[in-house]
C-alpha cells in the first residue's frame, strides 16, 4: 500500500537510509533534511512524500517537487527501498506512482539525478527498465569521475 507521509513515518524511514551502505553519510544527512523540511512545514513545504507499507512495516518511500520555474517539471528527489526488501518490486510501485502524481497535475516531465558511479549502477539500470532515458550527464559534476546522470522521462495522458 502506498499512502501520504506522516509525521510518525519519520523515524522509520531515518532507520531504512540508515542501513543503506550505498548512501554516504553527506546523501543520508540530505534525504532526512528533505523528510525533516516536510515534518517542519506540513502542506507548505516544497516537498511531497508517498510511503510503502508492506505488513505494517514502512519499507520504502519517495520524495517528489515542482521543479522551480516550471510549470509541469517534476523532480524525484529520493526514491528508495529498505535493503531488505530489495527486490519485491516497492521501488517499480513507488515509481508508478510517482508518475501517476505527475499525471494528475498535468505534468510533463519526470526527472531523476543520479551518480554515474559504480556503486549507482542498479540506480541507473532500474530507471532504464522503466523506460526513462538519459537526458542529460554532466562530466566531473560531483567531483572528478563521478559525472551527474539526469533520468528523465516523457509523461502523457
Amino acid at each position: 500500500m502506498i499512502r501520504d507521509f506522516q509525521k510518525e513515518d519519520r523515524d522509520s524511514i531515518e532507520s531504512m537510509i540508515q542501513r543503506i551502505d550505498n548512501f554516504t553519510q553527506e546523501e543520508k544527512l540530505i534525504a532526512l533534511e528533505l523528510i525533516d523540511d516536510k515534518v517542519l512545514n506540513g502542506e507548505k513545504s516544497h516537498y511531497t512524500i508517498y510511503v510503502y507499507i508492506k505488513d505494517l512495516k514502512l519499507i520504502g518511500y519517495y520524495c517528489i517537487g515542482l521543479r522551480p520555474l516550471t510549470d509541469g517539471v517534476y523532480d524525484i528527489y529520493w526514491i528508495v527501498t529498505d535493503p531488505e526488501f530489495r527486490k519485491e518490486g516497492a521501488g517499480k510501485s513507488l515509481l508508478e506512482h510517482a508518475e501517476n502524481f505527475v499525471k494528475e497535475r498535468d505534468g510533463r516531465w519526470i526527472l531523476a539525478e543520479t551518480s554515474s558511479t559504480d556503486k549507482y549502477v542498479a540506480t541507473q539500470k532500474f530507471y532504464l527498465r522503466n523506460k526513462y532515458s538519459i537526458v542529460s550527464e554532466i562530466k566531473d559534476f560531483y567531483k572528478l569521475n563521478d559525472d551527474l546522470m539526469v533520468f528523465g522521462k516523457y509523461i502523457t495522458k
